[in-house]
């Protein structure tokens, strides 16, 4: 990740991080790069609600993910993110932590 989109992510962890509808919209959108499928997708309708500095992180987070040629993710952020699924999925985090108990594999 170059260093313009590192800076863009991480002020949209910092921010996900916080309890406002701008910090669900950010979080939103980091846990849709993370896992879609069971963290659930990113409505672009969100941006309307989004001040403009911080849509433009996403834009700058977004046009870096389109510009990869393979699926890349932002593995070195994976205790954060996890922290983010904590707080933001609670029931998904809690069946991952069941999973984990039980011997399964985890997908989320």
């Amino acid at each position: 990740m170059d260093d313009m989109t590192r800076a863009a992510f991480e002020r949209l962890l910092d921010l996900a991080r916080s309890d406002t509808g701008q910090a669900r919209r950010a979080a939103n959108f980091i846990l849709a790069w993370w896992n879609a499928e069971s963290l659930g997708a990113f409505d672009i309708a969100e941006l309307f609600g989004q001040d403009e500095t911080i849509a433009k992180d996403m834009a700058t987070v977004f046009a870096w993910i389109a510009s990869r040629s393979n699926a890349t993710y932002p593995d070195e952020y994976r205790s954060e993110i996890e922290g983010l699924i904590e707080a933001w999925r609670p029931e998904v985090w809690a069946r991952s932590k069941g999973s984990l108990l039980a011997g399964s594999p985890v997908s989320a």
